[in-house]
């Protein structure tokens, strides 16, 4: 092998292990992707029961009802359409009615959406930037 073949095959074999690399980073990448939704956004063809997403919104009033145990069950509401959560953990301490929240999970078969996460507002100024922009692109935004 001369210099400039032995040249070209480290760069070739450079160029393949890259290309390896970012393929195998963007199919894992791709597999742990939660989507966003607001509850009006979803609609029967949108979301299969068991696929993992993120809904946002804002806790429905009157809706939280607190079971046995540590299991809650609440709405998430875009004051257009609401879909009823449960949720089996401990609560964010911030967590209560009219009140920004961004839940992680998926549906169960029956239409209930059953959370892994809950996160709550954090303090009076912050609202997740999903849930805020959605909010404020339906005409729902309530400044404190």
């Amino acid at each position: 092998m001369t210099r400039k073949q032995k040249r070209l095959s480290v760069i070739a074999g450079a160029l393949v292990f890259l290309g390896a690399a970012t393929t195998l980073t963007f199919v894992a990448l791709g597999q742990k992707t939660s989507y966003f939704y607001m509850p009006a956004d979803l609609k029967a063809d949108t979301v299969v029961p068991g696929q993992q997403i993120r809904l946002g919104g804002l806790v429905e009033k009157g809706s939280i009802i607190r079971a046995s145990g540590t299991t809650v069950a609440f709405a998430v509401t875009d004051k257009e359409k609401s879909v009823k959560v449960r949720y089996t953990g401990i609560l964010p301490d911030l967590f209560r009615e009219e009140q920004g929240v961004v839940v992680e999970g998926s549906f169960a078969p029956d239409g209930i959406f059953v959370a892994d996460s809950v996160l709550a507002k954090h303090d009076e100024r912050y609202m997740p930037k999903e849930v805020a922009d959605a909010l404020k692109a339906k005409g729902v935004w309530q400044t404190n």
